[in-house]
C-alpha cells in the first residue's frame, strides 16, 4: 500500500498552505466546478457543487480516496476533497482538473 508521501509525489495537486493569500483555483470534479479563493492557509471561500451555491467561507481538510487516508490541506487529481462549513463535512466527487484563476486587470489603457 503507498503511503501518503508517494501518493503526492505521483499525483498531480495543490498544497493549500503552499500558495499566496487570495490566490483563487477552479477545481473541475465529475460533477461539478468548485470556485475556492485561499483566505489562509486552509481557510477558503468556495462557490460551487449542489453544497456552496454562494460564497461560503470552509475549510479544506484535504484530500481522500473516498474514506482513505486523508491528505491534510491538500487537493490531488482522482482524490475527493472534503470541506467543512457550517458545521457539517462535504466530500466532492473525485477531482478531474485543478487551474489558477488569474486575476482581472483592471487597468485602463
Amino acid at each position: 500500500m503507498d503511503t501518503i508521501f508517494e501518493i503526492k509525489q505521483r499525483a498531480e495537486g495543490v498544497e493549500l498552505g503552499q500558495l499566496e493569500p487570495l490566490t483563487t483555483l477552479l477545481v473541475f470534479t465529475w460533477h461539478s466546478t468548485y470556485r475556492l479563493t485561499v483566505t489562509q492557509g486552509s481557510e477558503v471561500i468556495v462557490q460551487g457543487g449542489a453544497y456552496f451555491p454562494e460564497p461560503t467561507r470552509a475549510y479544506v481538510d484535504g484530500a481522500s480516496a473516498g474514506g482513505g487516508p486523508l491528505m491534510a490541506g491538500w487537493i490531488g487529481v482522482g482524490l475527493s476533497v472534503e470541506f467543512r462549513a457550517n458545521g457539517k463535512r462535504i466530500l466532492t466527487s473525485p477531482v478531474v482538473a485543478i487551474a489558477t484563476e488569474e486575476p482581472v486587470n483592471s487597468a485602463v489603457s
